[in-house]
């Protein structure tokens, strides 16, 4: 059993009560089906981070949570198929499937598209991606793909307009001052580090106006987000046969 850092759950408990401070993680069969009735195709898994790390050092999430990765939530065949992840990951473009992914990532907030989006499009989009590589040096314009990038130029309404457009990437901390990792990072790959490139990251991902957070998954339980706002469950009776 893994606890939730304090600072992650302060941050939660503050602003939403209906989620317990006591909370513990741990993945069982039935947790999994209960969070998975609530999950939708092409739903947004956002990953808070456990420790502090660089990206989570120049960029934050919704409510200022630590997330750091982002995927995507697909069902292999169809409505009775099996529940997975598409992400950028290394060592590149991959189907992870949601058991494995929620032990890698034991607190998740849960993002849906709140405008027009061509989930099918989309979707399709996202899976001709996998085994691309992953761009672990975060430019764009390359083949490669980081785990935000891949979400952002896939994601399309139904005339093929994309979602969610690129904004300036930011390596620098709260004082405007692009960290000494950052600086390292690309001088030892003979780059200067990409301050104010067209990019994305998940921590901005996860406050876009086209995002609405729905939920929190931890140890495969649903909670919603929202103390007393209803959350669809299509699918439950599906997934939990």
């Amino acid at each position: 059993m893994t606890s939730i850092p304090v600072s992650i759950m302060a941050s939660l408990g503050i602003k939403h009560r209906c989620y317990g401070l006591m909370v513990t993680l741990g993945l069982a069969l039935p947790a999994l089906a209960q969070a998975s009735c609530h999950l939708r195709e092409g739903d947004l898994l956002f990953a808070c981070s456990e420790t502090d790390n660089a990206i989570t050092a120049v960029t934050s999430g919704i409510d200022r949570l630590p997330i750091d990765h982002v995927a995507i939530v697909h069902r292999i065949g169809g409505d009775a198929g099996q529940l997975c992840v598409i992400e950028a990951v290394k060592p590149m473009v991959s189907i992870t499937p949601i058991d494995d992914f929620l032990s890698a990532n034991p607190l998740l907030m849960v993002g849906r598209v709140n405008v027009d989006v061509d989930v099918d499009e989309s979707i399709g989009r996202c899976l001709l991606m996998v085994g691309k590589p992953y761009d672990d040096i975060y430019m764009p314009g390359d083949s490669a793909l980081y785990c935000s990038e891949l979400v952002q130029l896939n994601y399309v309404d139904h005339d093929g307009a994309l979602i969610f457009e690129p904004v300036p990437m930011s390596f620098h901390d709260s004082t405007g001052q692009v960290i000494d990792y950052w600086k390292e990072f690309y001088a030892d790959r003979g780059m200067s580090v990409p301050e104010g490139a067209p990019g994305t990251n998940p921590g901005e991902l996860s406050r876009r106006r086209q995002v609405s957070i729905i939920g929190t998954i931890s140890g495969g339980n649903f909670h919603n987000y929202l103390k007393n706002t209803p959350v669809g469950d299509d699918n439950c009776k599906k997934t939990e046969n």
